[in-house]
């Protein structure tokens, strides 16, 4: 990371050997990703990974000053996990170059169970973790005898492995899945064991009241590191009725918008800083763009809208505001300058 030449930083996605082969930065989904790196004097560079060629990938990744990654836990449209590539990651930051998110990070903030470690901050409302199928099978039917629960996969995305639940007549339930929106019915017992194998190889659930307020919308908060970036809103009808349609479009809006002050303040004056304290991480550990989801609580004593989060993105966020590119890109270029400053002194 010295000399003239600009700092070389790869943004990686998934594809395959022929999008990798054809890989361009003007042409990409990622393009206005590559013009603000460029903007802040940092050489983008496609890096598509694909399954099977982790060496290939690897070399390339070497060779870079920073590491930016876009790959889904889960990919929507095969179900394919991230399979070799969090080894390659690991191995790339442990030769020292930036990787943002750390698979290591994502494990902390970027599933499910971190709405039960954060649960006493205050942005979340009775939330439970159940870490083997014996305790979800005892302790979920009392819970959702309550009322309706939202049940959620400790890692997923676009839907997959969310579900509403809520007693029907007898001894049944009523379930809905947010990524087919299909209601059907079936005995809590037949649910539970359905359940089962979602605890294979160390999975987890986790159980949430169902927002009542859901159709109000959702306010999704775009942060690169601890500061804000924009904020985004949209319609919700995964766990809507079917009447209620396909969601609409997501909006985007710069970090200075009027109407979401109040929840960046929270964001940046608490509940960031405590997050981030709670799961061990330091500012720069978190990742140069991730997101938080919130539905809308009860109001408060003054009348005041409550926040609810409902899950945090940390793996695969975009699209963002068009002010969030050139947020992304100061906040790699600081780290990349601080982490060479840090290697300058030691050398002293």
């Amino acid at each position: 990371m010295s000399g003239s030449s600009p700092l070389k930083v790869a943004v990686v996605w998934r594809g395959d050997a022929q999008a990798r082969a054809e890989a361009r930065p003007e042409s990409s989904r990622f393009a206005a990703v590559f013009s603000a790196l460029d903007r802040h004097g940092l050489a983008g560079e496609p890096a598509v990974w694909a399954d099977g060629e982790a060496d290939v990938l690897r070399a390339q990744l070497m060779a870079m000053d920073a590491v930016l990654v876009w790959v889904n836990p889960v990919a929507e449209d095969t179900g394919d996990a991230r399979g070799t590539l969090d080894a390659v990651l690991r191995e790339v930051a442990a030769a020292g170059i930036l990787v943002s998110g750390h698979p290591d990070v994502i494990d902390r903030m970027g599933t499910k169970e971190v709405l039960v470690w954060t649960r006493d901050m205050g942005w979340v409302t009775d939330t439970h973790l159940y870490a083997s199928h014996a305790a979800f099978a005892a302790e979920f039917p009392g819970r959702v005898a309550e009322g309706p629960r939202v049940l959620k996969r400790s890692r997923g995305n676009g839907g997959i492995g969310v579900w509403k639940v809520e007693r029907a007549a007898g001894p049944d339930v009523l379930v809905q899945e947010a990524r087919d929106r299909i209601l059907h019915t079936v005995s809590l017992d037949a649910f539970l064991a359905e359940r089962a194998l979602d605890f294979a190889v160390g999975g987890t659930l986790v159980d949430q009241p169902f927002q009542a307020r859901h159709l109000e919308g959702m306010i999704r908060c775009y942060v690169s590191g601890t500061r804000v970036a924009g904020f985004g809103t949209q319609h919700v009808t995964a766990l809507a009725s079917p009447e209620h349609g396909r969601a609409p479009p997501r909006l985007y809006f710069g970090p200075e918008d009027e109407r979401f002050q109040r929840l960046r303040g929270l964001m940046e004056a608490d509940w960031i800083p405590r997050m981030a304290g709670l799961l061990s991480l330091e500012p720069d550990d978190l990742p140069v763009i991730w997101d938080a989801d919130f539905l809308l609580g009860s109001r408060d004593a003054v009348s005041e809208d409550t926040y609810v989060l409902c899950e945090i993105n940390a793996s695969s966020v975009y699209p963002i505001p068009d002010e969030a590119h050139d947020t992304l890109a100061a906040t790699t270029l600081r780290r990349l300058a601080e982490g060479r400053d840090r290697c300058a002194e030691r050398r002293v």
